[in-house]
């Protein structure tokens, strides 16, 4: 497996509708890989290339991180020891019960990740604990901050367009650490437009992108994150249970499920000129679902099917 990461993935681009005389594609992100899929590979691609055999990846993540999964898988094949700060410190009162319980640790926990588990209060702080500052003193150690942004993450983001999506007028995606978004905008042509649709609440993302860049033609569409990160409402469920009925694709709620629906509001309200041409990125995260269903059916009668 040592090859995992030595070619750049071409994404197929699959044309998915004609609404309002606005053609729709999506950059199937999500099919690189099972586990390291969409952009986790493109964050993770030059932050693990350099690391040798013999060093410890350590990073963050909460309880059903896409990073903190796909930083496990791509450890494991890579022949390298990796460790998980993980968010809450009641997950590991009783182990054997969170890994049953919780999919994306016992994943991760199988793919050999070492898991600590910490207060939030403490995560808050997760740089400057002890325990970070202790295991920082290893010169072995390479930490990859949590979701996984960072100089080399953009690197990698930025091959994820190519040649053939200069012909494309919007490039589409969704916002958590911005990282993504950076790369894509980084690698976009003069006569293209991105937009930005945060999953969380927040005006700061345009100082995180303008710590990368000065690029300036993008916008954020900040009205479609329903409520915060992980917020949701039944509109949004079965929205991305009709697309994927409709076109055979599967949103994840979190990134892309919001943005897609944005999309398509969007293009609903004629706000896009007709023969317009939009590049919609499938970033992946679909392993969430198992965990994201499961809090739907302890307190609704609906889920993603």
């Amino acid at each position: 497996m040592a090859n995992f990461f030595k070619n750049t993935p071409i994404s197929e681009n699959q044309r998915i509708d004609k609404l309002n005389n606005v053609e729709i594609y999506l950059k199937r992100e999500d099919q690189i890989h099972p586990e390291v899929s969409g952009n986790k590979f493109r964050k993770l691609k030059y932050n693990l290339l350099d690391v040798h055999e013999n060093q410890t990846v350590l990073t963050f993540g909460g309880a059903f991180s896409n990073h903190i999964l796909a930083t496990a898988k791509a450890c494991e094949m890579l022949n390298l020891n990796c460790i998980g700060v993980i968010r809450g410190d009641e997950l590991g009162v009783d182990l054997v019960k969170t890994l049953y319980q919780n999919k994306t640790l016992r994943t991760a926990h199988e793919a050999g990740m070492q898991l600590y588990f910490v207060s939030r209060q403490d995560y808050r702080l997760k740089e400057q604990m002890d325990l970070v500052q202790r295991l920082s003193n290893r010169s072995d150690l390479c930490i990859i901050p949590e979701g996984g942004t960072n100089e080399k993450a953009i690197l990698g983001c930025q091959e994820i367009l190519t040649e053939e999506d200069k012909q494309f007028e919007y490039i589409a995606c969704a916002l958590g650490t911005s990282g993504t978004f950076v790369g894509l905008l980084k690698s976009s042509e003069s006569h293209q437009h991105l937009l930005g649709f945060p999953a969380l609440k927040g005006d700061f993302f345009k100082n995180e992108i303008q710590k990368y860049t000065q690029r300036q033609n993008y916008t954020l569409e900040a009205q479609y994150h329903f409520g915060g990160y992980a917020k949701y409402n039944k509109d949004l469920i079965d929205f991305i249970n009709r697309f994927k009925q409709k076109y055979h694709v599967q949103l994840d709620p979190i990134y892309t499920g919001k943005m897609i629906y944005g999309l398509y509001d969007m293009i609903e309200k004629n706000q896009f000129q007709k023969n317009t041409r939009i590049l919609a990125i499938h970033t992946g995260g679909l392993q969430g679902i198992y965990g994201f269903n499961a809090k739907l059916r302890s307190k609704t009668n609906y889920e993603i099917i």
